[in-house]
């Protein structure tokens, strides 16, 4: 399967059905599915679903939430990606990792990735991303990227936590990382 991205660590495809076991592993495991709606979204029949849509936001954008492989090892350690947010006409940034790979920048790697990504080759002028109130580390890495908290408000069916990044912000914030 073709990688779309590629950043130091990282490896990102397109999902394929074949796919659906291990995503199922990953984000079925309890400090995943806390922070993704519980069991309601993160349960084999809902992921099935989920797997789905991913691969249909490939068909119908030319974008969409990948595979996250770690180059080191090979094995897939998340997903990753940009999608539309349910019916808001938005897109957001999405990511995922197993806990053993939190701490380490990797999110933040993706998800910095993706929001480029969606400003250079998709000509998008802003990119949303949503968490749980409770997910500290997902809100460091939007905040990272220079994305900037607006409000909290239902998505996926639970409160969250909505940040938003200009594309002429997050350049700005390209440059100035590039210039260190």
């Amino acid at each position: 399967m073709t990688t779309i991205l590629e950043t130091t660590r990282l490896l990102m495809r397109p999902f394929t059905m074949e796919d659906l076991p291990r995503l199922i592993e990953m984000r079925t495991a309890p400090a995943v599915a806390k922070y993704m709606g519980g069991s309601r979204w993160q349960n084999p029949e809902a992921l099935r679903e989920r797997m789905k849509f991913y691969i249909e936001c490939w068909h119908k954008f030319d974008f969409g939430v990948c595979a996250m492989i770690l180059k080191e090892s090979g094995e897939m350690i998340g997903t990753a990606g940009i999608q539309p947010l349910e019916d808001t006409g938005d897109v957001e940034v999405g990511y995922s990792i197993v806990e053993e790979h939190w701490g380490k920048g990797i999110g933040f790697e993706a998800a910095f990735a993706w929001i480029d990504h969606g400003f250079e080759h998709h000509g998008l002028e802003r990119i949303v991303a949503v968490a749980h109130p409770d997910n500290k580390g997902s809100r460091r890495i939007m905040e990272k990227c220079g994305m900037e908290h607006e409000r909290t408000e239902e998505h996926y069916e639970q409160e969250t936590v909505f940040y938003s990044v200009s594309r002429e912000k997050f350049r700005e914030l390209k440059q100035q990382a590039v210039g260190r």
